[in-house]
Protein backbone atom coordinates (compact mmCIF):
# COMPACT_ATOMS: atom_id res chain seq x y z
CA UNK A 1 0.00 0.00 0.00
CA UNK A 2 1.50 3.33 -1.04
CA UNK A 3 1.36 6.36 1.16
CA UNK A 4 1.60 10.01 0.19
CA UNK A 5 4.27 12.00 1.93
CA UNK A 6 4.77 15.70 2.37
CA UNK A 7 7.28 17.28 0.02
CA UNK A 8 8.64 20.77 -0.17
CA UNK A 9 9.89 22.62 -3.24
CA UNK A 10 13.45 21.57 -3.98
CA UNK A 11 13.06 18.03 -2.57
CA UNK A 12 13.68 15.09 -4.89
CA UNK A 13 10.56 13.91 -6.70
CA UNK A 14 9.04 11.25 -4.42
CA UNK A 15 7.94 7.90 -5.79
CA UNK A 16 4.33 7.97 -6.90
CA UNK A 17 4.22 11.76 -7.29
CA UNK A 18 2.01 13.17 -10.06
CA UNK A 19 3.92 13.15 -13.36
CA UNK A 20 3.18 16.62 -14.72
CA UNK A 21 3.72 16.93 -18.45
CA UNK A 22 1.55 18.11 -21.33
CA UNK A 23 -1.62 16.35 -20.21
CA UNK A 24 -1.28 17.91 -16.77
CA UNK A 25 -0.96 21.33 -18.40
CA UNK A 26 -4.06 20.67 -20.50
CA UNK A 27 -6.16 19.58 -17.50
CA UNK A 28 -4.93 22.43 -15.35
CA UNK A 29 -5.55 24.94 -18.13
CA UNK A 30 -9.16 23.78 -18.42
CA UNK A 31 -9.71 24.37 -14.71
CA UNK A 32 -7.92 27.71 -14.81
CA UNK A 33 -10.14 28.83 -17.69
CA UNK A 34 -13.13 28.48 -15.36
CA UNK A 35 -11.33 30.52 -12.71
CA UNK A 36 -10.35 33.13 -15.31
CA UNK A 37 -14.00 33.76 -16.21
CA UNK A 38 -15.01 33.79 -12.55
CA UNK A 39 -12.51 36.60 -11.89
CA UNK A 40 -13.86 38.61 -14.84
CA UNK A 41 -17.33 38.38 -13.32
CA UNK A 42 -16.09 39.03 -9.77
CA UNK A 43 -14.25 42.22 -10.72
CA UNK A 44 -16.81 43.49 -13.23
CA UNK A 45 -18.31 45.79 -10.59
CA UNK A 46 -14.94 47.50 -10.20
CA UNK A 47 -15.37 49.20 -13.58
CA UNK A 48 -19.11 49.67 -13.13
CA UNK A 49 -19.27 51.10 -9.61
CA UNK A 50 -20.20 54.64 -10.63
CA UNK A 51 -22.68 53.29 -13.21
CA UNK A 52 -24.24 51.01 -10.59
CA UNK A 53 -24.66 53.93 -8.17
CA UNK A 54 -26.57 55.85 -10.82
CA UNK A 55 -28.57 52.87 -12.10
CA UNK A 56 -29.82 51.80 -8.66
CA UNK A 57 -29.79 55.29 -7.04
CA UNK A 58 -27.61 54.30 -4.05
CA UNK A 59 -24.99 56.04 -1.87
CA UNK A 60 -21.45 54.87 -1.04
CA UNK A 61 -22.48 52.52 1.78
CA UNK A 62 -25.16 50.85 -0.33
CA UNK A 63 -22.76 50.60 -3.27
CA UNK A 64 -20.16 48.88 -1.10
CA UNK A 65 -22.82 46.37 -0.04
CA UNK A 66 -22.65 44.81 -3.52
CA UNK A 67 -19.03 43.83 -3.05
CA UNK A 68 -19.39 43.13 0.68
CA UNK A 69 -22.23 40.65 0.12
CA UNK A 70 -20.36 39.02 -2.74
CA UNK A 71 -17.24 38.62 -0.58
CA UNK A 72 -19.28 37.55 2.46
CA UNK A 73 -20.74 34.69 0.46
CA UNK A 74 -17.32 33.92 -1.01
CA UNK A 75 -15.60 33.84 2.38
CA UNK A 76 -18.41 31.90 4.04
CA UNK A 77 -18.25 29.26 1.31
CA UNK A 78 -14.51 28.58 1.56
CA UNK A 79 -14.56 25.80 4.16
CA UNK A 80 -17.68 24.11 2.72
CA UNK A 81 -16.13 24.28 -0.75
CA UNK A 82 -12.85 22.86 0.56
CA UNK A 83 -14.75 19.95 2.07
CA UNK A 84 -16.68 19.43 -1.17
CA UNK A 85 -13.48 19.40 -3.21
CA UNK A 86 -11.89 16.87 -0.85
CA UNK A 87 -14.99 14.68 -1.05
CA UNK A 88 -16.43 15.09 -4.57
CA UNK A 89 -13.35 16.04 -6.58
CA UNK A 90 -12.48 19.03 -8.72
CA UNK A 91 -14.62 18.54 -11.81
CA UNK A 92 -18.00 18.42 -10.09
CA UNK A 93 -17.29 21.45 -7.92
CA UNK A 94 -15.88 23.53 -10.78
CA UNK A 95 -18.86 22.77 -13.01
CA UNK A 96 -21.31 23.68 -10.26
CA UNK A 97 -19.38 26.91 -9.69
CA UNK A 98 -19.56 27.78 -13.39
CA UNK A 99 -23.34 27.29 -13.42
CA UNK A 100 -23.79 29.55 -10.38
CA UNK A 101 -21.50 32.43 -11.35
CA UNK A 102 -22.89 32.49 -14.90
CA UNK A 103 -26.44 32.66 -13.55
CA UNK A 104 -25.36 35.45 -11.19
CA UNK A 105 -23.78 37.51 -13.96
CA UNK A 106 -26.82 37.07 -16.17
CA UNK A 107 -29.15 38.02 -13.33
CA UNK A 108 -27.09 41.14 -12.64
CA UNK A 109 -27.49 42.17 -16.28
CA UNK A 110 -31.29 42.15 -16.08
CA UNK A 111 -31.78 43.22 -12.44
CA UNK A 112 -34.51 45.87 -12.30
CA UNK A 113 -33.86 46.87 -8.70
CA UNK A 114 -31.17 47.11 -6.03
CA UNK A 115 -32.52 44.05 -4.20
CA UNK A 116 -32.44 41.72 -7.20
CA UNK A 117 -28.98 43.01 -8.11
CA UNK A 118 -27.77 42.15 -4.60
CA UNK A 119 -29.19 38.63 -4.91
CA UNK A 120 -27.43 38.20 -8.26
CA UNK A 121 -24.06 39.27 -6.82
CA UNK A 122 -24.54 36.83 -3.94
CA UNK A 123 -25.18 34.00 -6.42
CA UNK A 124 -22.11 35.07 -8.38
CA UNK A 125 -20.02 35.04 -5.20
CA UNK A 126 -21.21 31.52 -4.40
CA UNK A 127 -20.10 30.21 -7.77
CA UNK A 128 -16.85 32.17 -7.70
CA UNK A 129 -16.03 30.62 -4.32
CA UNK A 130 -15.88 27.18 -5.92
CA UNK A 131 -13.18 27.98 -8.46
CA UNK A 132 -9.83 28.87 -6.91
CA UNK A 133 -9.66 26.08 -4.32
CA UNK A 134 -10.59 23.63 -7.08
CA UNK A 135 -7.76 24.94 -9.26
CA UNK A 136 -5.26 24.61 -6.39
CA UNK A 137 -6.41 21.03 -5.81
CA UNK A 138 -6.10 20.32 -9.53
CA UNK A 139 -2.50 21.53 -9.41
CA UNK A 140 -1.58 19.23 -6.50
CA UNK A 141 -3.19 16.25 -8.27
CA UNK A 142 -1.50 16.75 -11.64
CA UNK A 143 1.92 18.31 -10.80
CA UNK A 144 4.72 17.25 -8.41
CA UNK A 145 4.98 19.17 -5.13
CA UNK A 146 8.17 20.98 -6.17
CA UNK A 147 6.10 22.75 -8.83
CA UNK A 148 3.47 23.81 -6.29
CA UNK A 149 4.52 27.44 -5.62
CA UNK A 150 5.01 28.25 -9.29
CA UNK A 151 1.75 26.58 -10.37
CA UNK A 152 -0.17 28.43 -7.64
CA UNK A 153 1.35 31.80 -8.59
CA UNK A 154 0.62 31.08 -12.26
CA UNK A 155 -3.02 30.43 -11.37
CA UNK A 156 -3.11 33.77 -9.58
CA UNK A 157 -1.54 35.42 -12.63
CA UNK A 158 -4.26 34.00 -14.89
CA UNK A 159 -6.84 35.31 -12.45
CA UNK A 160 -5.32 38.77 -12.71
CA UNK A 161 -5.52 38.45 -16.49
CA UNK A 162 -9.24 38.05 -15.92
CA UNK A 163 -9.15 41.28 -13.95
CA UNK A 164 -7.36 42.90 -16.87
CA UNK A 165 -10.09 41.77 -19.26
CA UNK A 166 -12.67 43.24 -16.90
CA UNK A 167 -10.78 46.53 -16.70
CA UNK A 168 -10.13 46.90 -20.44
CA UNK A 169 -12.77 44.95 -22.36
CA UNK A 170 -15.82 44.97 -20.11
CA UNK A 171 -15.37 48.66 -19.31
CA UNK A 172 -15.46 49.49 -23.03
CA UNK A 173 -18.48 47.25 -23.61
CA UNK A 174 -20.26 48.88 -20.69
CA UNK A 175 -19.75 52.39 -22.00
CA UNK A 176 -20.27 51.41 -25.63
CA UNK A 177 -23.25 49.04 -25.46
CA UNK A 178 -24.81 49.83 -22.12
CA UNK A 179 -25.44 47.91 -18.91
CA UNK A 180 -27.61 44.97 -19.99
CA UNK A 181 -25.84 44.03 -23.26
CA UNK A 182 -22.40 44.23 -21.62
CA UNK A 183 -23.20 42.03 -18.63
CA UNK A 184 -25.45 39.61 -20.52
CA UNK A 185 -22.91 39.25 -23.31
CA UNK A 186 -20.10 38.52 -20.87
CA UNK A 187 -22.20 35.74 -19.32
CA UNK A 188 -21.68 33.72 -22.53
CA UNK A 189 -18.06 33.16 -21.46
CA UNK A 190 -19.37 31.23 -18.45
CA UNK A 191 -21.31 28.88 -20.74
CA UNK A 192 -18.18 28.24 -22.83
CA UNK A 193 -15.95 27.26 -19.88
CA UNK A 194 -18.71 25.11 -18.39
CA UNK A 195 -18.89 23.07 -21.61
CA UNK A 196 -15.08 22.75 -21.69
CA UNK A 197 -14.97 21.48 -18.12
CA UNK A 198 -17.79 18.99 -18.68
CA UNK A 199 -16.17 17.56 -21.81
CA UNK A 200 -12.46 17.51 -21.00
CA UNK A 201 -11.63 17.94 -17.32
CA UNK A 202 -10.27 15.00 -15.27
CA UNK A 203 -9.67 15.12 -11.53
CA UNK A 204 -6.34 13.25 -11.53
CA UNK A 205 -4.00 11.18 -13.74
CA UNK A 206 -4.64 7.47 -14.21
CA UNK A 207 -3.04 5.49 -11.43
CA UNK A 208 -3.02 8.45 -9.05
CA UNK A 209 -6.47 8.11 -7.58
CA UNK A 210 -6.67 9.44 -4.01
CA UNK A 211 -6.93 6.83 -1.29
CA UNK A 212 -10.56 6.28 -0.28
CA UNK A 213 -11.42 7.86 3.04
CA UNK A 214 -14.48 7.18 5.17
CA UNK A 215 -16.96 10.05 4.99
CA UNK A 216 -19.15 10.00 8.05
CA UNK A 217 -21.27 13.09 7.76
CA UNK A 218 -20.82 15.68 10.46
CA UNK A 219 -18.03 13.72 12.15
CA UNK A 220 -15.95 13.81 8.95
CA UNK A 221 -16.55 17.54 8.53
CA UNK A 222 -15.54 18.31 12.11
CA UNK A 223 -12.43 16.15 11.85
CA UNK A 224 -11.27 17.73 8.58
CA UNK A 225 -11.70 21.27 9.86
CA UNK A 226 -10.21 20.57 13.29
CA UNK A 227 -7.14 18.78 11.94
CA UNK A 228 -6.47 21.45 9.32
CA UNK A 229 -6.90 24.28 11.85
CA UNK A 230 -4.68 22.52 14.38
CA UNK A 231 -1.73 22.93 12.03
CA UNK A 232 0.14 26.23 12.69
CA UNK A 233 0.99 26.35 8.97
CA UNK A 234 -2.70 26.54 8.06
CA UNK A 235 -3.32 29.41 10.46
CA UNK A 236 -0.15 31.23 9.40
CA UNK A 237 -1.20 30.84 5.77
CA UNK A 238 -4.61 32.30 6.56
CA UNK A 239 -3.11 35.36 8.28
CA UNK A 240 -0.57 35.92 5.49
CA UNK A 241 -3.46 35.85 3.03
CA UNK A 242 -5.50 38.14 5.30
CA UNK A 243 -2.76 40.75 5.63
CA UNK A 244 -1.48 40.88 2.07
CA UNK A 245 -4.46 40.50 -0.26
CA UNK A 246 -7.04 43.04 0.80
CA UNK A 247 -5.43 46.44 -0.10
CA UNK A 248 -5.35 45.58 -3.80
CA UNK A 249 -8.65 43.70 -3.69
CA UNK A 250 -10.48 46.70 -2.21
CA UNK A 251 -8.83 49.03 -4.73
CA UNK A 252 -9.65 46.90 -7.77
CA UNK A 253 -13.00 45.55 -6.69
CA UNK A 254 -14.72 48.83 -5.90
CA UNK A 255 -12.97 51.86 -4.39
CA UNK A 256 -9.98 52.42 -6.68
CA UNK A 257 -11.87 54.11 -9.50
CA UNK A 258 -13.89 56.47 -7.24
CA UNK A 259 -10.73 57.33 -5.27
CA UNK A 260 -8.75 58.20 -8.38
CA UNK A 261 -11.59 60.14 -10.02
CA UNK A 262 -13.22 61.90 -7.07
CA UNK A 263 -10.31 62.32 -4.65
CA UNK A 264 -7.40 62.65 -7.08
CA UNK A 265 -9.18 64.50 -9.88
CA UNK A 266 -8.24 62.10 -12.67
CA UNK A 267 -10.38 61.34 -15.68
CA UNK A 268 -12.06 57.95 -15.87
CA UNK A 269 -9.75 56.98 -18.73
CA UNK A 270 -6.61 57.79 -16.74
CA UNK A 271 -8.01 56.06 -13.65
CA UNK A 272 -8.70 52.98 -15.77
CA UNK A 273 -5.10 53.00 -16.96
CA UNK A 274 -3.87 53.07 -13.36
CA UNK A 275 -6.13 50.14 -12.46
CA UNK A 276 -4.64 48.32 -15.44
CA UNK A 277 -1.17 49.06 -14.05
CA UNK A 278 -2.11 47.31 -10.79
CA UNK A 279 -3.09 44.22 -12.78
CA UNK A 280 0.06 44.27 -14.95
CA UNK A 281 2.24 44.71 -11.87
CA UNK A 282 0.46 41.79 -10.24
CA UNK A 283 1.18 39.55 -13.21
CA UNK A 284 4.86 40.49 -13.35
CA UNK A 285 5.43 40.18 -9.60
CA UNK A 286 3.57 36.86 -9.54
CA UNK A 287 6.04 35.31 -11.95
CA UNK A 288 8.97 36.57 -9.85
CA UNK A 289 7.55 35.43 -6.51
CA UNK A 290 6.67 32.00 -7.88
CA UNK A 291 10.19 31.40 -9.19
CA UNK A 292 11.85 32.74 -6.04
CA UNK A 293 9.81 30.57 -3.65
CA UNK A 294 10.19 27.48 -5.85
CA UNK A 295 13.98 27.83 -5.50
CA UNK A 296 14.23 29.33 -1.99
CA UNK A 297 11.41 28.14 0.25
CA UNK A 298 12.63 30.28 3.15
CA UNK A 299 11.86 33.42 1.13
CA UNK A 300 8.11 33.06 1.73
CA UNK A 301 7.87 35.10 4.92
CA UNK A 302 10.35 37.87 3.97
CA UNK A 303 8.46 38.41 0.71
CA UNK A 304 5.12 38.59 2.52
CA UNK A 305 6.35 40.97 5.22
CA UNK A 306 8.18 43.14 2.70
CA UNK A 307 5.01 43.48 0.65
CA UNK A 308 3.00 44.52 3.72
CA UNK A 309 5.61 47.12 4.68
CA UNK A 310 5.85 48.57 1.16
CA UNK A 311 2.07 48.76 0.82
CA UNK A 312 1.65 50.54 4.17
CA UNK A 313 4.43 53.02 3.37
CA UNK A 314 3.15 54.04 -0.06
CA UNK A 315 -0.47 54.25 1.10
CA UNK A 316 0.59 56.47 4.01
CA UNK A 317 2.51 58.77 1.68
CA UNK A 318 -0.43 59.01 -0.73
CA UNK A 319 -3.05 59.72 1.93
CA UNK A 320 -0.86 62.18 3.86
CA UNK A 321 0.25 64.18 0.81
CA UNK A 322 -0.17 67.87 1.74
CA UNK A 323 -1.50 69.06 -1.62
CA UNK A 324 -5.01 68.66 -2.98
CA UNK A 325 -3.90 65.73 -5.14
CA UNK A 326 -0.99 63.33 -4.85
CA UNK A 327 1.57 63.63 -7.68
CA UNK A 328 1.29 61.27 -10.62
CA UNK A 329 4.59 59.57 -9.76
CA UNK A 330 3.28 58.66 -6.31
CA UNK A 331 0.02 57.28 -7.73
CA UNK A 332 2.04 55.21 -10.19
CA UNK A 333 4.17 53.88 -7.32
CA UNK A 334 1.02 53.06 -5.34
CA UNK A 335 -0.42 51.03 -8.19
CA UNK A 336 2.84 49.16 -8.78
CA UNK A 337 3.12 48.25 -5.09
CA UNK A 338 -0.54 47.23 -4.89
CA UNK A 339 0.24 44.83 -7.73
CA UNK A 340 2.45 42.84 -5.35
CA UNK A 341 -0.42 42.19 -2.94
CA UNK A 342 -2.00 39.38 -4.96
CA UNK A 343 1.23 37.37 -5.39
CA UNK A 344 2.08 37.92 -1.72
CA UNK A 345 -1.31 36.53 -0.69
CA UNK A 346 -0.58 33.37 -2.71
CA UNK A 347 2.34 32.73 -0.35
CA UNK A 348 -0.25 31.87 2.30
CA UNK A 349 -1.02 28.65 0.42
CA UNK A 350 2.70 27.80 0.46
CA UNK A 351 2.49 27.69 4.27
CA UNK A 352 -0.73 25.66 4.36
CA UNK A 353 0.15 23.18 1.59
CA UNK A 354 3.10 21.39 3.26
CA UNK A 355 1.30 21.44 6.62
CA UNK A 356 -1.51 19.15 5.42
CA UNK A 357 -1.72 15.75 3.65
CA UNK A 358 -3.29 15.47 0.17
CA UNK A 359 -6.68 14.38 1.48
CA UNK A 360 -6.97 17.60 3.50
CA UNK A 361 -5.64 20.09 0.94
CA UNK A 362 -9.05 21.42 -0.07
CA UNK A 363 -10.11 22.12 3.50
CA UNK A 364 -6.78 23.76 4.39
CA UNK A 365 -6.87 25.89 1.23
CA UNK A 366 -10.41 26.96 2.09
CA UNK A 367 -9.35 28.13 5.54
CA UNK A 368 -6.40 30.01 4.07
CA UNK A 369 -8.45 31.61 1.33
CA UNK A 370 -10.96 32.95 3.85
CA UNK A 371 -8.36 35.29 5.29
CA UNK A 372 -7.96 37.84 2.52
CA UNK A 373 -11.64 37.91 1.66
CA UNK A 374 -12.69 38.52 5.27
CA UNK A 375 -10.20 41.40 5.39
CA UNK A 376 -11.44 42.74 2.04
CA UNK A 377 -15.07 42.55 3.11
CA UNK A 378 -14.34 44.34 6.38
CA UNK A 379 -12.37 47.10 4.66
CA UNK A 380 -14.95 47.61 1.91
CA UNK A 381 -17.61 48.15 4.57
CA UNK A 382 -15.40 50.42 6.70
CA UNK A 383 -14.48 52.63 3.73
CA UNK A 384 -18.10 52.99 2.63
CA UNK A 385 -19.28 53.90 6.13
CA UNK A 386 -16.41 56.34 6.69
CA UNK A 387 -16.98 58.03 3.34
CA UNK A 388 -20.62 58.66 4.20
CA UNK A 389 -19.72 59.80 7.74
CA UNK A 390 -16.96 62.20 6.67
CA UNK A 391 -18.46 63.67 3.51
CA UNK A 392 -16.29 61.62 1.15
CA UNK A 393 -12.96 62.18 2.92
CA UNK A 394 -10.91 59.42 1.29
CA UNK A 395 -7.85 60.05 3.49
CA UNK A 396 -9.79 59.09 6.60
CA UNK A 397 -11.73 56.30 4.92
CA UNK A 398 -8.68 54.54 3.47
CA UNK A 399 -6.90 54.68 6.84
CA UNK A 400 -8.91 51.54 7.66
CA UNK A 401 -6.25 49.69 5.65
CA UNK A 402 -3.65 50.27 8.39
CA UNK A 403 -5.85 48.81 11.14
CA UNK A 404 -6.31 45.53 9.29
CA UNK A 405 -2.61 45.35 8.38
CA UNK A 406 -1.60 45.81 12.02
CA UNK A 407 -3.95 43.03 13.15
CA UNK A 408 -2.69 40.60 10.54
CA UNK A 409 0.96 41.42 11.13
CA UNK A 410 0.58 40.70 14.84
CA UNK A 411 -0.80 37.23 14.12
CA UNK A 412 1.88 36.44 11.52
CA UNK A 413 4.67 37.26 13.96
CA UNK A 414 2.96 35.20 16.68
CA UNK A 415 2.64 32.05 14.53
CA UNK A 416 5.77 32.08 12.39
CA UNK A 417 8.09 30.23 14.81
CA UNK A 418 5.58 27.51 15.64
CA UNK A 419 4.78 26.89 11.97
CA UNK A 420 8.49 26.71 11.02
CA UNK A 421 9.23 24.13 13.73
CA UNK A 422 6.27 21.98 12.73
CA UNK A 423 7.26 22.12 9.07
CA UNK A 424 10.83 21.04 9.84
CA UNK A 425 9.57 18.11 11.95
CA UNK A 426 7.26 16.94 9.19
CA UNK A 427 9.95 17.22 6.53
CA UNK A 428 12.42 15.14 8.58
CA UNK A 429 9.78 12.50 9.25
CA UNK A 430 8.85 12.41 5.56
CA UNK A 431 12.45 11.88 4.47
CA UNK A 432 12.99 9.14 7.02
CA UNK A 433 9.84 7.38 5.88
CA UNK A 434 10.88 7.64 2.23
CA UNK A 435 14.24 6.02 3.04
CA UNK A 436 12.85 3.12 5.11
CA UNK A 437 9.67 2.17 3.20
CA UNK A 438 10.68 -0.64 0.78
CA UNK A 439 9.77 -0.37 -2.89
CA UNK A 440 6.56 -2.16 -3.91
Amino acid sequence: MSRATTALPGDPLPKGAPPGGRRAVAMWSTGVAVYFVAVIFRTSLGVAGLDAAGRFHVNASALSTFSILQLLVYAGMQIPVGLLVDRLGTKKVLCLGAVLFTAGQLGFAFSPSYGTALASRALLGCGDAMTFISVLRLGTRWFPARRGPFVAQLAGLVGMAGNLVSTLVLARLLHGLGWTPAFAGSALAGVVVLVLALLFLKDHPEGHEPAPSPHQGAAYVRRQIAEAWREPGTRLGMWVHFTTQFPAMVFLLLWGLPFLVQAQGLSRATAGELLTLVVLSNMAVGLVYGQVVARHHAARLPLALGTVAATALVWAMTLAWPGAHAPTALLLALCVVLGACGPASMLGFDFARPANPPERQGTASGITNMGGFIASMTTLLAIGVLLDATGDDYSIAFSAVFVLQALGLTQILRLRGRAARRERERLVASRVETVHVPAA
